[in-house]
C-alpha cells in the first residue's frame, strides 16, 4: 500500500493539471507503483494467495487503463509507458 506522500508524488509527476488525481495517466502510475510493491511482498511471501489475487486484479485494471489511454491519446500513452518502463 502506498503512503499519502508517495501518492502525492505520483499525482505531481503524472497529473495532467494541478490537483489531478483521476486521469488515466495517474491511475496507471498508481497501479504500477502498487504492483511493484505487491510483487516484492509476494517474493518473500509466496503462499499469500489473497495478495496474489489482488495483484492479478490490479494488473488487469492497469491494462484496461492503458488500452483506453492508447485509444484516446497516443502521445500521452507513449510518454507514460516510457517513463514507467512498461512494455508496449
Amino acid at each position: 500500500m502506498l503512503t499519502k506522500r508517495q501518492k502525492e508524488n505520483v499525482f505531481k509527476d503524472y497529473g495532467v493539471h494541478e490537483g489531478d488525481t483521476g486521469s488515466a495517466e495517474v491511475q496507471v502510475a498508481l497501479f504500477t507503483k502498487e504492483i511493484d510493491s505487491l510483487t516484492k511482498h509476494l517474493k518473500t511471501n509466496p503462499k499469500d494467495n489473497s495478495s496474489r489475487r489482488g495483484l492479478l486484479r490490479m494488473v488487469s485494471k492497469r491494462k484496461k487503463f492503458l488500452v483506453h489511454l492508447e485509444e484516446t491519446n497516443k502521445r500521452s500513452y507513449n510518454k507514460v509507458t516510457k517513463k514507467l518502463g512498461l512494455k508496449k
